[in-house]
């Protein structure tokens, strides 16, 4: 793994027994000696610690008006940037001229400028992408001398607040800039696991003080890779490069929800996107796949590649992820099928070693979200 970037908190996984595999470019904790099973299950019921730190966070600074940085970055997107009030974080999509999704993201109005989050494996594609389209109204700052951490579960409130006590009162999607004895953390009161939580960006010189100090307290466990993947998917979240990429739309993706009113057709701002016309017709006339959820019968886990096909053998599509969701404690499955095939209670069948095996259609998510609103 020589070729790998090392985590700003490397030696700290290293000594808290993470076992570190390649991802994004990164050396990454997959798991901890409690193992993903039990990680899963502690974020769910207590709080779980995750370092995402390999993410790419940015600053777009106006060179002139805040509105005229907003309606630039807009353009990027099917996503309403201007209504986001300050203190406020909303999620986008970067789309081609296809209406394909190049990455989706996170971004909030701090005010006077716009802070993003990024995927790690788009990041220098995105910060190039973002160069190009809006240096004539923005600074485009690449964030590198800071850690992310994501607190994620039921006590995580409980947790942060002991040591930023205003934490308590944000609500799901708020932002905030607190000064601390860690630095000035810029925390959101969001995550990617289904679970009220905070994604905290610190100052690498504070990283290791404000993790350790989290993880020691008996409500905190650190959390790997591997339970952030199954707690994504319990929650039916999107992870970019498997259930999204430059291929699928956000409408088939079933990410219609994102797509604000004053971007669609008769809205204020209505398209003016990259691939707005296929996008528009679809959110019309409805796309020709879906993403949807899925639950295989039995116990047997159905990952990504598994080939779906109508009970009366007729290709469908692919699960893009699957495994065993251990709070639901049964297998699930995210893919895309034909869209006369997408209805919820609708049975299918999947290729899995040789055999056809059942599987039907479900609601997502699979496990209840617990934000705060």
């Amino acid at each position: 793994m020589s070729d790998l970037k090392r985590l700003a908190l490397h030696d700290l996984h290293v000594a808290l027994g993470g076992k570190m595999v390649a991802f994004a470019g990164y050396e990454m904790p997959v798991q901890y000696p409690l193992g993903v099973m039990k990680e899963h299950l502690q974020t769910r019921q207590s709080a779980g610690l995750f370092d995402v730190s390999h993410m790419g966070q940015v600053i777009l600074r106006p060179k002139g008006s805040y509105e005229a940085t907003a309606l630039a970055f807009e353009a990027l997107m099917p996503v309403d940037v201007l209504s986001v009030a300050e203190g406020r974080q909303r999620y986008g999509l970067f789309t081609n001229d296809s209406g394909g999704i190049l990455d989706d993201l996170m971004f909030a109005n701090r005010g006077d400028h716009l802070f993003v989050v990024v995927n790690a494996a788009c990041k220098e594609a995105d910060l190039a992408h973002m160069q190009a389209h809006l240096s004539d109204t923005t600074e485009v700052i690449a964030v590198t001398d800071r850690c992310l951490l994501a607190l994620q579960g039921p006590q995580a409130e409980a947790a942060l607040s002991r040591l930023v006590p205003q934490a308590a009162a944000m609500r799901f999607m708020d932002v905030a800039q607190v000064p601390t004895l860690f630095g000035e953390l810029w925390i959101s009161r969001s995550g990617y696991t289904g679970e009220d939580g905070y994604e905290i960006s610190v100052p690498e010189a504070g990283a290791e003080g404000l993790a350790k100090a989290l993880l020691d307290m008996p409500e905190v466990e650190a959390i790997g890779l591997g339970a952030r993947d199954s707690l994504r998917l319990e929650a039916g979240l999107c992870l970019y490069g498997h259930d999204i990429d430059e291929t699928t739309s956000p409408v088939e993706a079933a990410l219609t929800w994102a797509i604000q009113k004053a971007r669609r057709a008769g809205g204020a701002r209505a398209g003016g996107f990259p691939g707005a016309a296929r996008i528009l017709r679809e959110l019309a006339e409805g796309p020709e796949r879906l993403r949807v959820g899925l639950r295989p019968e039995g116990r047997a886990p159905m990952r990504e590649g598994v080939e779906l096909f109508a009970t009366d053998g007729t290709p469908l599509g692919k699960i893009t992820s699957g495994g065993f969701g251990p709070s639901v404690e049964a297998p699930v499955a995210m893919g895309y099928v034909a869209r006369a095939h997408a209805g919820i209670g609708t049975e299918l069948a999947a290729e899995l070693r040789g055999k056809r095996q059942p599987l039907t259609v479900a609601a997502m998510p699979f496990q209840p979200t617990t934000y705060k609103r």
